[in-house]
């Protein structure tokens, strides 16, 4: 049984993942449309005795569309030539996107009111800068 480490407290087992081959879609010439390089890579979140309630959540938030119906997470790599480098991109998109849901949320900020003498600071501030632009001004009386 080998375990696809995530987090130090998290790891996946290998047989959660399922992976199949398909031929990759865009430019390449006759390679392309003969061999099989592109890798789709299968999850399944819901079912997964891997992960907490709390991860499985925001995991399935974060998947988007690539969640399906059944609670699959599809992931379908072709950006490299060879069936091993995508098979390797997939498995580490994965694991990027469960170590993502894995870090919990930061805290809801509590909005704080500014102290007493914060605001007569900020307010001198203003009536200093004020006065130096109305010195500025052409005095009364001249034209």
């Amino acid at each position: 049984m080998a375990l696809i480490p995530i987090t130090p407290r998290i790891a996946i087992d290998e047989r959660e993942v399922s992976e199949s081959f398909l031929r990759a879609s865009g430019p390449g010439g006759q390679n392309v449309r003969k061999v099989e390089s592109a890798v789709q890579l299968r999850f399944d979140v819901r079912h997964s005795p891997s992960l907490g309630d709390a991860v499985r959540q925001r995991l399935e938030t974060l998947a988007g569309r690539r969640l399906t119906a059944e609670g699959e997470i599809v992931i379908t790599a072709q950006r490299h030539r060879t069936r091993e480098r995508n098979r390797a991109d997939a498995l580490e998109r994965l694991v990027a996107l469960i170590r993502e849901a894995a870090t919990p949320p930061p805290p809801t900020r509590r909005p704080t009111r500014p102290t007493r003498g914060s605001q007569l600071r900020r307010l001198d501030g203003k009536t200093r800068r004020a006065g130096v632009k109305a010195g500025r001004s052409r005095p009364e009386g001249e034209d």
